[in-house]
């Protein structure tokens, strides 16, 4: 199955989630991300830290969506406020999609950096492994049940 994470700017909660869901769903997830606005860059904090906890940041880039026309999701999941609030594209089709809106580590005062991207990638972390211990076991319905629960979880 292929997850697709947006996030307006494809720079840091999108690019964790996608790190994030290729080591911890190989075999059962094939992981995306691009952004409706990309800064064209990720993060250097968010490298710094999927480095530090010994995610890959081999091939992470900051894109657009629109370089994905191609993709055809099965999964589509927003991780920032503002891109749950846009208009995703009509060719994400029949993907099922969700949000799990997440604070970004990357725009908090610098005595708070460390512990917000702590709680990103705990939560990430949760969610994925969650979502990919139930991915084989469940129907469309099931998955979109799922993932819409899963977003509420700390």
């Amino acid at each position: 199955m292929k997850i697709l994470f947006l996030c307006t700017h494809n720079a840091c909660r999108s690019i964790l989630a996608q790190s994030i869901t290729t080591s911890i769903g190989a075999g059962n997830l094939e992981a995306f991300s691009a952004g409706s606005h990309p800064s064209g860059q990720v993060h250097p904090d968010t490298l710094k830290q999927l480095t530090k906890r010994g995610y890959s940041i081999n091939g992470l880039n900051s894109k657009s969506w629109d370089e994905l026309f191609d993709l055809n999701p099965d999964i589509v999941i927003t991780v920032c406020d503002q891109a749950a609030g846009e208009t995703c594209p009509i060719w994400f089709g029949k993907a099922i999609k969700g949000h799990w809106g997440l604070p970004d580590p990357t725009k908090c005062p610098e005595e708070e950096k460390n512990v917000i991207f702590d709680k990103v990638f705990l939560i990430l972390e949760t969610r994925i492994r969650m979502l990919v211990n139930s991915i084989d076991h469940s129907s469309h319905q099931e998955l979109s049940e799922l993932i819409e629960q899963l977003g509420k979880v700390e």
